[in-house]
């Protein structure tokens, strides 16, 4: 059975992507249990590395999470065994070595921040994606990054959404939890869910986008 890849994707800086990544890798690893031994790898397509730099942060203590060294224009071939790959991508990501990623991928986040830059950015993206034949048949999906409910911009953002016609799967408050947890290597699910329960409720509709059954 060949290996799930999902690619966490943005051309716009700073929209979230390695937030999103690595915590990603973390539901993944920490739910090895439940399904059949999950081995996970994190991909950093990113030549600022901040995915690499997370994992040689990471304790021996928590779960698992193997770094995978690919570059664009070598063989995708993951180690035996692998279940997961989360890719993190860089900024600017676009012709050729955003196809030859789509041809790797199973399916496709879409971080967004609501402001009307990164909208504008991801609008741009999004019509981009949709032409490449390589795109054709994945799942692809939306998550809100740093949004208040009771701001404008975030009414500015589900507007976006609405005329995207793409499932806008959950939105991530903005919290210093991400932030204090990734200088330490460590995720929202590596914690007691006592102390990140507002943040692991946002990302429910995420594990079941991921896993539906």
């Amino acid at each position: 059975m060949s290996a799930s890849v999902i690619l966490i994707a943005n051309p716009k800086g700073g929209a979230g992507k390695s937030t999103l990544a690595t915590n990603l890798a973390g539901l993944l690893a920490n739910r090895r249990g439940g399904y059949g031994g999950v081995q996970v790898m994190l991909g950093d397509v990113d030549r600022q590395q901040s995915s690499r730099v997370w994992l040689a942060s990471r304790p021996d203590s928590v779960a698992p999470i193997c770094g995978w060294d690919w570059t664009p224009g070598s063989p995708a071939r993951p180690p035996q065994g692998t279940t997961h790959i989360v890719l993190d991508t860089p900024a600017g990501l676009h012709g050729d070595k955003l196809k030859e990623l789509l041809r790797q991928t199973t399916s496709v986040l879409v971080p967004v921040q609501p402001s009307v830059f990164d909208i504008e950015a991801t609008r741009v993206f999004l019509d981009s994606l949709a032409e490449k034949k390589a795109a054709r048949g994945l799942s692809v999906a939306l998550v809100g990054m740093r949004v208040d409910a009771r701001t404008r911009s975030a009414e500015m953002l589900t507007r976006f959404v609405e005329s995207s016609g793409l499932p806008l799967l959950t939105c991530l408050r903005d919290t210093q939890n991400y932030v204090q947890l990734a200088a330490r290597g460590l995720t929202l699910f590596d914690m007691p869910p006592s102390r990140v329960e507002k943040d692991l409720m946002q990302w429910r509709a995420i594990e079941t986008w991921l896993f539906p059954y």
